[in-house]
């Protein structure tokens, strides 16, 4: 396994998060498919080059882009082992750690839907817990908005499905 990288991303580095900004525009888009060729081809790409913010991001959309919850829940988990692995290095590059603490509430929030959908609320309410416990991460933005009012859309799904 490479080293894990101690600096910020540049040169080339900038042109990966740039397509995986592509791709994630073509997920958007619609076109599910060729998005999750780009991430498939970027994850295979970044494999041996230890940029645990690249891996973080292309996981993290890579699951949303998968037809089996199972396989959305192993991509969730991989988006989520390659943070902690960024949070762990305390790397110099401040704003992408900043980015990835940012993207904890959305990890634990997708872990926690991965969860529900696979029939397992005992775990989608735990990943849930974590979820809420990493808010004060977000800003007070459309982003952070968006992440804790999805948060209480599964809360709320999660105990209509107990009270059925």
């Amino acid at each position: 396994m490479a080293e894990p990288q101690q600096g910020a991303p540049e040169g080339a580095e900038d042109a990966t998060m740039v397509r995986i900004g592509q791709a994630i525009m073509l997920h958007r888009g619609g076109d599910r498919e060729e998005a999750r060729n780009r991430f498939t081809l970027l994850w295979k790409e970044t494999e041996d080059t230890g940029h645990l913010f690249h891996r973080c991001t292309i996981a993290h959309y890579m699951a949303d882009t998968q037809d089996d919850p199972a396989d959305e829940l192993e991509w969730d988990l991989r988006a989520l082992s390659a943070a902690d692995a960024l949070s762990e290095e305390r790397v110099s590059w401040g704003e992408h750690l900043l980015a990835v603490r940012a993207l904890y509430p959305s990890l634990y929030l997708n872990l926690a839907a991965d969860h529900a959908k696979l029939g397992d609320p005992h775990s989608a309410r735990r990943d849930l817990d974590r979820a809420r416990g990493t808010l004060d991460a977000l800003g007070d933005d459309a982003y952070g908005d968006g992440i804790r009012a999805a948060i209480e859309r599964l809360e709320l799904r999660l105990a209509d499905d107990t009270a059925h």
